[in-house]
């Protein structure tokens, strides 16, 4: 595997890659889910490269970008395992230049949800996944659904900015009890983590309601409240995922999302859980 920290080699590097290139952004801390975005590129690609970039750009002011997990030594293991061919890690200065002036907005998909409780948060993501495109070229980036309003946002600007790469969802990977794999999963305390699958269990009874025929989406969410605590809700809603606004009512015959954030202590979970209505 091939380490590279500069725009300038990563550029060199992917001329002589044999195509097509998958490509997998991450944040680093690598666990079980990133695994499953790279086995799923190397299965699909002729050459896979990640990035494991910490972007301060999606860090609100008192959010844990100082404390965000870092596991370099074990990240480099876990790609080399898994038969990645360029590992790329920039530092800061080199995906944000002194003097730079230049974000990607999201549009009405960054206003509700993690737009509206994290300002900035979706243009720090928007802006980084287009920079490292534009570094890279790649054919394919593959992202995972449990970040879905993130999925969105990127396959949206993808679409509207008329860029060159495929986007590929791929499933949420959980633990056993159904907990979504995040690296911030590594704050949460023994107790804590016995409570942590709350969120998704309230957000499987709201999605077999409506898979049952409910349409009223009120006194679901409620009840799904209801069963958090001890987890703090940030929010529930049910959207449809090319929109991300709050929907009343379930529309029949649609593919719709649960969604879900919640605080556990100081670490704050977020999950979803796909439903399709009768």
């Amino acid at each position: 595997m091939r380490r590279v920290a500069t725009i300038a080699e990563l550029r060199r590097v992917r001329a002589a890659l044999p195509g097509p290139v998958g490509f997998v952004p991450t944040m680093g801390a690598l666990h079980a889910g990133h695994e499953s975005l790279v086995t799923r590129a190397r299965r699909e690609c002729k050459s896979v490269v990640v990035s494991i970039f910490v972007n301060p750009l999606q860090f609100g002011a008192g959010e844990d970008f100082e404390r965000y997990p870092r596991t370099p030594v074990a990240d480099t293991e876990r790609l080399e395992q898994a038969g990645v061919d360029v590992l790329f890690e920039p530092v800061r200065s080199e995906m944000y230049r002194p003097g730079a002036q230049f974000t990607v907005v999201p549009g009405a998909l960054g206003a509700f949800f993690e737009g509206e409780r994290r300002p900035g948060f979706l243009t720090g993501v928007a802006t980084v996944v287009l920079k490292l495109f534009n570094a890279l070229s790649p054919d394919a980036a593959y992202f995972g659904q449990k970040d879905a309003q993130q999925l969105a946002v990127v396959t949206r600007m993808v679409e509207d900015l008329d860029l060159s790469v495929r986007i590929i969802a791929c499933p949420t990977v959980r633990e056993s009890d159904g907990l979504a794999l995040s690296s911030r999963n590594v704050y949460l305390s023994a107790g804590e983590r016995r409570e942590a699958t709350r969120l998704f269990g309230a957000l499987s009874g709201t999605a077999a309601a409506l898979r049952s025929g409910a349409r009223d989406i009120a006194p679901l969410l409620s009840q799904a409240e209801a069963g958090l605590p001890p987890l703090k809700g940030d929010y529930l809603a049910v959207v449809d995922p090319a929109v991300f606004e709050p929907l009343r009512t379930a529309p029949p015959n649609a593919t719709l999302l649960v969604i879900g954030a919640a605080f556990l202590g100081t670490t704050r979970l977020i999950d979803n859980v796909e439903v399709r209505t009768p």
